[in-house]
């Protein structure tokens, strides 16, 4: 009998890939570092610590249609957010989190051998499932101040060889917090390829782009309610996109994507708008103070940030073993150590409570 080898099966740019790394569950780093759940201060996945609305949380409780299938057309959610977004619900389409609709984007309009241009650092999905579809990846690096090269981006958006499809703009950018302007965003939209703007902390940043989107058949927004309504556990996310290109991701998407929990509860959300741009309130607010109080401390620069979450050079010691050092202490950050992000850590915005926490601790680390 011939012995079966599972590297004949794949295919070989899948089995060569690197995997993503995610971030480890709460109860698996409870178990790790030998600490109770309620000790730990996660500051390490830009999630909302004022979690859930009352509203969303008592529409889970109640909801009694868990063993039907969910509304492949997610019609009452659509009608819903309109008037949130300002923009007419046939440009809207859900999905299982926004990184659900990154992917649909790119098996839509990619094939292999075909590109993304992406602007590193940024979110690390646009390159992975950029792999996944075989697509090649064509990097234009961001200043030294995260901003975008515009220029550069046009230039090799206009090579002929790889074809460029689509351009990834994060904004507020993961993980530095920066914003993409108008100006630059309108330049963008010239170039001969569709432009998907990443708006997942927008609500943080107190600005949005979506309202351009009817105009231009060549810009995507998405957005998120993992964070400023505090549901990343229930992964939804939606995208506002040109009519001409969501017909046909209507044809691709799996019929019941977005589960009935997550449905009631972005519902729910959007009934209790009052509740949950107060708590956006709070965590900019202790953004600011937690960025004024980081620049204190000699061994980090911390850059400016509309986002909720502060990127922090480490200087004069080792950015790895600091976030260790806090690990065990129960507090967790994220640590980064590639092209652009040399020695950084990324503090998600706390409650002010873990706030003064966290700063005990690196003032104790020292």
């Amino acid at each position: 009998m011939t012995a079966f080898n599972v590297e004949d099966l794949l295919r070989p740019d899948i089995y060569e890939m690197e995997e993503y790394t995610p971030i480890e569950p709460l109860e698996v780093l409870s178990a790790r570092l030998g600490l109770p759940a309620e000790r730990i201060i996660k500051l390490d996945g830009n999630e909302n610590p004022y979690g859930p609305s009352p509203r969303a949380l008592a529409a889970l409780a109640d909801y009694r249609g868990y063993h039907i299938y969910p509304d492949p057309q997610h019609i009452l959610l659509r009608e819903a957010i309109q008037d949130y977004v300002g923009v007419d619900e046939a440009h809207i389409l859900f999905g299982a989190g926004s990184d659900e609709l990154i992917d649909l984007i790119m098996r839509l309009s990619l094939r292999p051998g075909e590109a993304i241009i992406n602007c590193p650092p940024t979110f690390g999905m646009y390159s992975f499932d950029a792999a996944i579809c075989g697509a090649e990846v064509v990097e234009v690096p961001r200043r030294a101040n995260f901003s975008l090269d515009v220029e550069a981006i046009r230039r090799r958006a206009l090579e002929k060889s790889p074809r460029k499809k689509l351009l990834f703009v994060n904004s507020p950018n993961n993980p530095d917090g920066s914003l993409t302007s108008r100006e630059d965003l309108l330049q963008l939209l010239e170039l001969p390829l569709v432009v998907v703007v990443d708006e997942a902390y927008a609500e943080f940043s107190g600005t949005s782009l979506v309202d351009l989107v009817p105009e231009h058949p060549n810009l995507i927004v998405l957005k998120t309610f993992s964070k400023w309504a505090g549901l990343a556990g229930l992964r939804i996310g939606y995208g506002v996109f040109p009519l001409d290109i969501i017909q046909h991701l209507w044809k691709i998407k799996q019929p019941y994507n977005v589960n009935v929990a997550a449905q009631a509860a972005a519902l729910a959300s959007l009934e209790d708008l009052d509740y949950l741009q107060a708590n956006v309130q709070r965590i900019v607010a202790e953004r600011e103070r937690l960025y004024a109080e980081l620049g204190k401390l000699d061994f980090l620069r911390p850059y400016p940030s509309r986002s909720n979450f502060i990127l922090c050079s480490v200087l004069g010691r080792d950015a790895r073993q600091l976030k260790l050092s806090l690990e065990r202490e129960g507090i967790l950050v994220r640590y980064f150590d590639k092209p652009g992000l040399r020695d950084c850590i990324r503090i998600s915005v706390g409650k002010p409570e873990q706030t003064e926490v966290l700063l005990q601790a690196l003032r104790e680390v020292v």
